[in-house]
């Protein structure tokens, strides 16, 4: 896909070298990425629609939600091509998950910073069409809270490549990257009751979850962490169908389109009113449907497709 396919009024002049550029490692200049950054953060918070960290979309919308993609960038190119977001004028893209992958510097740094670079200057270019779900490691990333295997943490591994990419512009841009987890969505909801949002609390913190919580522009400490009730949405794994339904309750939808949970197919029909999606790998799943008619589960699971 070539630079010309995603220039845009606001479009960062560091995206011209994308995908070619990230590549060869090629970083944008620290100075316009912070810039970049900066500016995606307060169009999250001023995306229309918006109310706190809930997302409420128009009627006449068309959604693209994507799975986990965790640093992949190749899969974001194939999204992008995919998503068609120039030629689609309806189309809103939900991504998620996308810090925090396999991908390493040759300094053993994790280098999934570069998809937030692009997923920031995407929202830079259709700034009332791109959103951006928090999900749990991007939390944990934000609020210093531990992930990762045995001796390997994944926070310290993600700002060791912020390190290496950028130098002495590194604490800076890390600055940056954690206000854009503050200004992320949580959940965003459409006019035909479907609710998007990384995972779902499991049945032990359902009963104390506040949807009202959503609608804060800002967050309590005790918020953010285990059993408050953004820990609570992005960290679920109660994947059963009397869950699925108390929350859509609470949330007043239908159905529910998550992340989270690893899917060897790229998708998961857990229950019959929730879909997982999953980008990291291969196959890689995106679900794309319709917000200005009711859908049933059927019609969602027909608009998945594979990038």
């Amino acid at each position: 896909m070539s630079a010309a396919n995603l220039r845009g009024k606001a479009q960062p002049s560091w995206l011209e070298d994308f995908p070619a550029g990230l590549y060869r490692n090629l970083m944008p200049q620290p100075d316009k990425l912070l810039v970049t950054i900066q500016q995606a953060a307060r169009a999250f918070r001023a995306t229309p629609g918006r109310r706190g960290h809930l997302l409420r979309l128009q009627s006449d919308a068309e959604v693209m939600v994507v799975g986990d993609m965790h640093g992949s960038i190749e899969n974001f190119r194939l999204l992008l091509a995919k998503a068609e977001l120039a030629k689609q004028p309806r189309r809103h893209l939900i991504l998620q998950e996308v810090v925090h992958g396999p991908f390493r510097y040759a300094g053993g740094g994790d280098k999934s910073h570069q998809l937030l670079d692009l997923v920031a200057a995407l929202k830079c270019q259709y700034p009332h069409r791109v959103h951006f779900l928090l999900g749990n490691h991007e939390l944990s990333q934000w609020q210093n809270q531990r992930i990762g295997k045995g001796d390997i943490d994944q926070n310290d591994l993600f700002r060791d490549g912020v390190d290496e990419a950028y130098g002495d512009w590194g604490e800076r841009i890390y600055a940056a990257y954690l206000e854009l987890f503050s200004a992320a969505d949580l959940a965003v909801s459409t006019p035909n009751r479907v609710l998007i949002s990384h995972s779902l609390p499991s049945a032990r913190n359902l009963p104390a979850f506040d949807v009202s919580k959503l609608e804060a522009d800002d967050f309590a400490s005790e918020d953010l962490r285990l059993g408050g009730p953004v820990h609570a949405l992005v960290w679920g794994r109660d994947l059963s169908q009397a869950n699925a339904e108390a929350f859509l309750r609470k949330v007043d939808a239908d159905w529910l389109v998550t992340g989270h949970i690893p899917c060897e197919q790229g998708y998961m029909v857990p229950n019959d009113r929730q879909i997982i999606l999953d980008a990291i790998g291969a196959p890689a799943c995106y679900c794309l449907f319709p917000a200005d008619r009711p859908v049933t589960q059927q019609e969602l699971l027909a608009g998945i497709g594979m990038l």
